[in-house]
């Protein structure tokens, strides 16, 4: 892993601000205005409109009904974990996001995707000099990949590296107290049916976002193991049926209630301006078991 230090946040968070994604918020706002006028605010092709600087901190209200309804109790969750997820009707491609500040790649500070070990299913644990395991409720992620060019058949051996936050918003690699973990980051490549998996833990939420797991599409395994060129790069939103029922333990999930009350799916600042119906996965199970989270996509 490269060890050069990334960039820190120079001004003082303002109260109620988490510390470690004031800085992140602003960056992620410079990189979608550039990514998007960059695009020529190009319509009907999947891709989101511009992103405005403010973000909505109302009650979630407006998109409950319809995030609330993607997830659904499921008797043996975990016995279905390792499932294969069901591609759903997908004729568009999913919109291009940014990847934060936070993306381990080496576009940003530290490199992981160079590390041995960086290729698995179960990101749950650093690997390397520690063994670090995150907390939190089980997950498995379920993402299909298809190819918008040729009828968005399934894409056999492409790779999708995922990361997202731990139970309290950190990221790992770049937030104050786990900058020497590498968890909840991990490589994996499409089976035949398009479909790469991982075993994780439910991310909390963290002021200004709404609860989201990123992620980029490579050709290969090769390709996203030596800084290759990146297909797709954008993020999973999580229904917030879910998302309450795991937030209500907040000794493992601390501050995500209070975040996620303050925002909403429909004012996100990059799922918002259609409510993220092509990024929002479907999400199955219980907060004892663990959820399932499906969700298929073009490239």
């Amino acid at each position: 892993m490269s060890t050069s230090t990334p960039p820190q946040p120079t001004d003082r968070p303002e109260p109620g601000v988490h510390p470690d994604h004031d800085r992140g918020l602003e960056f992620d706002v410079r990189t979608l205005l550039a990514r998007r006028s960059a695009l020529g605010l190009i319509s009907g092709a999947g891709l989101l409109a511009l992103v405005g600087c403010a973000t909505d901190t109302t009650s979630g209200s407006t998109a409950s009904t319809t995030a609330s309804t993607t997830s659904s109790a499921t008797a043996g969750a975990s016995s279905s974990a390792t499932a294969t997820a069901a591609a759903g009707a997908v004729d568009t491609e999913v919109p291009d996001e940014t990847g934060g500040p936070y993306p381990g790649d080496g576009s940003n500070g530290p490199n992981v995707l160079d590390d041995s070990g960086i290729v698995r299913q179960d990101i749950t644990s650093s690997f390397g000099t520690s063994t670090t395991t995150a907390a939190g409720v089980p997950l498995t992620v379920n993402l299909t990949v298809t190819d918008g060019a040729n009828g968005y058949a399934a894409m056999e051996g492409v790779a999708v590296y995922a990361w997202h936050a731990d139970a309290q918003g950190r990221y790992s690699m770049y937030s104050q107290g786990v900058e020497n973990e590498n968890y909840l980051r991990g490589v994996q490549p499409t089976n035949a049916e398009g479909t790469a998996t991982f075993t994780t833990v439910f991310p909390g939420c963290y002021d200004g976002r709404w609860p989201h797991i990123h992620f980029e599409v490579y050709k290969s395994t090769a390709e996203a193991t030596s800084t290759g060129q990146i297909v797709k790069t954008s993020q999973i939103a999580l229904p917030q049926a879910a998302c309450e029922k795991v937030y209500a333990d907040t000794a493992t999930y601390p501050q995500s209630a209070s975040n996620l009350g303050r925002t909403s799916l429909t004012g996100d600042m990059v799922f918002g301006d259609d409510g993220g119906i092509h990024q929002l996965a479907t999400v199955t199970g219980d907060a004892t078991s663990g959820y399932v989270a499906n969700l298929t996509i073009g490239v």
